[in-house]
């Protein structure tokens, strides 16, 4: 059995202090390429039940938006809504700003992997599907799919000398996700295989819980996994972090 990682004292106390005020834990842990077709198969995953989404980002060429931690991304799903977030990342529950807590769509949310953790809040509206897939186009601009608070949250976090126009349609990339309930583990895990430029994969292992479940689910979770073979020593990545950078690549 691999070590399990642990957060120092430093990092479990700042975890303490923000838990009580957040909506939600994500507990996320990132798969080795070499190791994740033998993984789908020691897990019983099942390729054919996932669901097909479309994901896309809004951001300038060299991603200034990302770098003072604003994320807006529109997403489409295979028959459902569409739906579009505004991100802001770090964000600490104390740090929110006014009225934010009281719309509908809004959360504070921790994602936590074996590397470390981060608190963040966003923002998402449902949208058609039109909208979405016109706004990955390049037929329909930001502003008119964005809701009233979004764009205002977006005007308050946009860097000096960047405007709307400046923002570019990274994307989209497609991805699996695939939601499972493996034998011997009570909880529900999702496989989120994300297919990135040059042909680059991200298979991200996640669960969600309470803040009052966070510690139990983590040691649960870390148990099961590191005892059916995955590496939590591996090296952790973000999703949205490699996406961008993948796509920013392929407008330069």
């Amino acid at each position: 059995m691999s070590t399990m990682p642990t957060y120092d004292a430093e990092q479990l106390g700042e975890l303490l202090q923000i838990l009580p005020d957040v909506d939600a834990v994500e507990l996320k842990l990132t798969v080795p390429d070499t190791d994740q077709r033998p993984l789908l198969r020691v897990l019983g995953i099942d390729p054919l039940t996932a669901e097909i989404r479309q994901v896309a980002f809004v951001d300038t060429t060299d991603l200034r938006l990302s770098a003072v931690g604003l994320v807006i991304r529109a997403r489409r799903t295979q028959r459902k809504p569409a739906d579009v977030t505004v991100k802001l990342r770090p964000m600490l529950p104390a740090d929110v700003p006014d009225g934010l807590r009281k719309l509908t769509g809004f959360k504070v949310e921790v994602d936590a992997s074996p590397s470390g953790f981060t608190c963040s809040c966003s923002l998402t509206a449902q949208v058609t599907d039109r909208k979405a897939k016109e706004l990955m186009a390049g037929t329909r601009e930001l502003s008119r799919v964005l809701d009233e608070h979004q764009r205002d949250l977006v005007a308050d976090r946009l860097p000096e000398g960047v405007g709307l126009g400046d923002l570019r349609v990274l994307g989209p990339v497609q991805l699996l996700k695939c939601k499972f309930t493996p034998e011997s583990f009570p909880r529900k895990l999702v496989a989120e295989m994300w297919m990135l430029p040059a042909g680059r994969r991200i298979l991200e292992l996640s669960t969600k819980c309470k803040q009052s479940e966070a510690f139990r689910v983590a040691a649960e979770t870390k148990v099961f996994l590191s005892t059916h073979g995955v590496d939590l020593t591996a090296p952790q990545e973000m999703k949205t972090k490699s996406a961008l950078a993948a796509l920013a690549a392929e407008t330069t």
